[in-house]
């Protein structure tokens, strides 16, 4: 993968200025640090930065169509390239390099917007159609390669910006810094940003399984080409015994490994000491059981959080060249900066600085890409929210005033009255407005981001509850979140490219189709891939439960005592910047220093982080005072 970034004007004749695109490219070095490439003409300007992992020698982009009207730039990988390749070819089309991604603009010549239906992979793409003079922009399935754009008005009129950064786009001169509270309001809420939102008001992150077509008549045009569509729950039943399922699981997870080992440079696995991760790399293992693996783990001097012990017992197991990092608390303040500048957005949690440990651990050994287990909990039922959903279980007392209140909330957010993720929003609106500042919190009804519903609510009718959760997991936790802030950017921080088998199309394909009941069975999460793991696993490790791993929070670095820190923090400077209520935030403060104070954040939500992280932001992007 890559870093891509461009400029596109409608009108045709406007002239492009190469300086501003390679201020824009520079931006993006750490995701390419191998190469780089521009097209520039009037109305177009494309910027690409490589990091060198499939045909090392001339795969350098962009690439072009046989007769030169189709021009594409690709920040990703093509796990499907061979076999779309001899198709293309069998079609009369001719190809100039080994590269995977070139199959996009032959694609497109034979199908146009629809080519990126055909791709099963990790991407972010923009093909231009010098015939049309359009531009296309489409970002992956489940969200693994991100993609922001935004409008810029310029003296010859306006004109499109797009990146796989953020960072880039405010590289040109044109685009304004503002905080976009909608986007706070989501940090604060859900488990991060949802997609099309960014914290920078006026700049969009493309969604998951979208495109977006610019034309050279202003218009700009969208398309879902893709969602993630559980059937009903009154479809009839397979019949199926157990073990198909479990068959299927093993071949398709198997093959999607297979498909992320192909690269023309070492490809290692992290190590957890948990199920998915640990799976990922016996999988890995058993595909090509000759090849010298290195494996990749994070530890920690506190007994309570650490996981060496399954991690070596997994390193063992599968004859790996193992890594480890250890990782103080002391780290988390070090890093904290550049987790929240690679982010873009503040953080809930301080783990980001850890996963920023591991990448570099990675990059230093001289691996370029590493497969990772994450995926695995959204799809198979991991977390405790469904163990729940499965056993029907329901707070709340049905006569109550409030709960009939939340009952009608959910009703209108999730078209479900019954459908409960992480908290109750109504009741949590009192909270926010609390922790703003008396600005902010008097317009939160306009920005509040539970005032509608932030994901296709038509995919949640007549589903079964699990199924329900998972959608929404994939909306709200997966793509903005756990592959972007946590996967995507700490990764490529460091010039190294994850890969998620587990979020395999093929794979993914197949999951909708599994009963429910073999996802959660005799109160087990994960049931059904616990089922494949026990093939491949020591009985230490597929017997294991889920390790929550919860890092320190904004208690442990209060009592640390940093200059910074405690200025950030400050109620002279909390009522400056006008975002939160310095009482609040003091009393927080104050709370937080207390030594019996702990957050776990798989169930609290760690406020004072959020104002710290938030902070820090403001701050690395020069984000201005809210003035009202």
């Amino acid at each position: 993968m890559c870093g891509i970034a461009g400029l596109f004007s409608p009108n045709p004749d406007v002239p492009v200025d190469q300086r501003i695109l390679e201020a824009m490219a520079r931006q993006l070095a750490h995701r390419g640090p191998d190469d780089v490439g521009f097209c520039v003409q009037p109305g177009l300007g494309f910027g690409f930065t490589r990091l060198s992992i499939i045909d090392l020698t001339t795969g350098n982009q962009p690439h072009h169509s046989e007769d030169g009207t189709i021009t594409s730039i690709c920040n990703g990988e093509i796990y499907n390239f061979r076999e779309l390749r001899r198709e293309l070819e069998s079609r009369g089309h001719h190809f100039r390099t080994q590269c995977d991604v070139e199959v996009v603009v032959h694609l497109y010549q034979d199908y146009g917007a629809d080519c990126v239906r055909h791709l099963n992979g990790q991407f972010a793409v923009a093909i231009y159609d010098a015939n049309r003079h359009s531009l296309l922009l489409a970002r992956d399935p489940v969200g693994i390669a991100p993609l922001f754009y935004t409008r810029i008005e310029t003296g010859s009129g306006g004109a499109w910006l797009f990146a796989s950064e953020i960072k880039a786009l405010l590289s040109h001169p044109a685009v304004r810094r503002r905080v976009n509270l909608t986007g706070l309001d989501q940090i604060v809420t859900f488990p991060g940003l949802v997609s099309p939102t960014t914290l920078f008001a006026g700049i969009h992150a493309l969604a998951p399984g979208h495109s977006l077509r610019l034309d050279r008549d202003g218009a700009a045009t969208p398309c879902c080409y893709w969602d993630l569509d559980y059937p009903e729950t009154d479809d009839p039943a397979t019949g199926r015994p157990e073990s198909f399922y479990r068959d299927q699981v093993e071949e398709r997870l198997r093959d999607a490994v297979a498909r992320r080992l192909n690269a023309d440079v070492p490809v290692g696995f992290y190590l957890s000491g948990g199920l998915d991760s640990s799976l990922i790399g016996a999988l890995s293992r058993a595909v090509r059981p000759q090849q010298d693996f290195h494996s990749f783990s994070i530890t920690f001097p506190q007994a309570t959080i650490d996981e060496r012990r399954h991690q070596r017992i997994m390193a063992d197991h599968l004859a790996s060249q193992h890594h480890e990092t250890e990782f103080t608390p002391d780290a988390i303040i070090s890093r904290l900066r550049r987790a929240v500048v690679c982010a873009e957005t503040p953080l809930k949690e301080s783990y980001n600085t850890c996963s920023l440990a591991l990448s570099a651990l990675v990059h230093d050994t001289g691996h370029k890409v590493v497969l990772t287990g994450e995926g695995a909990d959204e799809l198979f039922a991991g977390y405790v929210g469904y163990r729940l959903d499965a056993s029907g279980a329901r707070g709340g007392d049905p006569g109550d005033i409030e709960t009939l209140l939340e009952d009608e909330h959910r009703q209108l957010f999730w078209g479900q009255p019954d459908f409960f993720y992480e908290r109750n929003y109504l009741a949590f609106r009192e909270v926010k407005a609390g922790l703003y500042s008396e600005a902010v919190a008097a317009q939160l009804p306009a920005f509040d981001c539970t005032r509608e519903p932030v994901v296709d609510i038509t995919r949640l009718q007549n589903r079964h509850p699990l199924h329900q959760r998972s959608y929404v997991d994939f909306k709200l936790r997966m793509s903005d979140h756990l592959l972007a802030d946590h996967g995507d950017r700490v990764a490529y921080a460091n010039a190294v490219e994850a890969r998620y088998p587990f979020l395999d199309l093929d794979l993914i394909d197949f999951v909708r189709t599994i009963p429910p009941a073999l996802l959660i069975k005799n109160d087990t999460e994960k049931y059904l891939l616990r089922q494949v793991a026990h093939q491949y696993l020591p009985p230490a490790v597929a017997k294991r439960e889920k390790f929550g791993f919860v890092a320190p929070g904004s208690p442990y670095l209060l009592r640390q005592n940093v200059d910074w820190i405690n200025d950030i923090l400050s109620p002279d400077r909390i009522r400056r910047q006008n975002y939160f209520n310095p009482q609040s935030v003091e009393r927080l403060r104050r709370h937080c220093m207390s030594t019996e104070t702990q957050i776990n954040t798989t169930f609290e939500i760690d406020f004072l982080m959020i104002v710290l992280t938030f902070g820090i932001f403001t701050d690395a992007f020069a984000m201005p005072d809210y003035t009202g």
